[in-house]
């Protein structure tokens, strides 16, 4: 006997065993507890529920493998106030290599490796490897010639990359600020 059928007929045996032990209770009386209760007063009661909270609820694209996007939200709920935040963020590296294998798979290699050799790490790693990036068309030596002249295409990292990254450090530290007045506030 497999290990699946063995598997599939102690399953069996337990959801049998599962539907005798409940029919069989509900055959049996239900109990039934009477009580009485006499007073005499006056009685208040008071009634306090939560706020509702605010849930932040998970943001998708598609379930595509093609789509380069990461999703975050979160959520923050006080006795009186509840925000919920959400968004998406285009990841371009994944981007580049999604349009590199594209091209790649339709025979288009030296495409390929030019839509990688428009990132900086990759441009210069092809140079120390002494496979130089296509140019316009030229490939090994003669692009290196032409690279040589054109140097001014050569891609550089660049600056605003930094200061965009300080930018969403110091609005995440901010939004983190206001939460965290907000708990104190309220």
């Amino acid at each position: 006997m497999s290990d699946r059928l063995r598997n599939n007929v102690i399953a069996g045996f337990i959801v049998v065993a599962f539907w005798i032990i409940s029919f069989s209770t509900m055959a049996a009386d239900p109990i039934v507890s009477e009580s009485t209760v006499i007073s005499s007063g006056t009685q208040t009661t008071k009634v306090e529920s939560p706020p509702p909270s605010a849930i932040a609820s998970q943001i998708t694209s598609s379930s595509s493998d093609f789509l380069c996007s990461v999703s975050a939200s979160g959520a923050v709920q006080t006795q009186i106030f509840g925000l919920s935040l959400g968004g998406m963020h285009e990841d371009e590296l994944c981007q580049t290599l999604q349009l590199s294998h594209a091209l790649y798979n339709m025979g288009m290699k030296v495409a390929a490796i030019s839509v990688l050799c428009e990132n900086p790490i990759v441009f210069r790693s092809m140079a120390h490897a002494g496979s130089y990036c296509p140019y316009q068309g030229l490939l090994s030596d003669e692009a290196k010639a032409a690279w040589e002249v054109h140097s001014d295409k050569i891609p550089v990292p660049e600056e605003e990359n930094e200061a965009t990254a300080k930018e969403k450090r110091e609005q995440i530290i901010s939004l983190m600020g206001t939460v965290a007045a907000a708990f104190v506030f309220f």
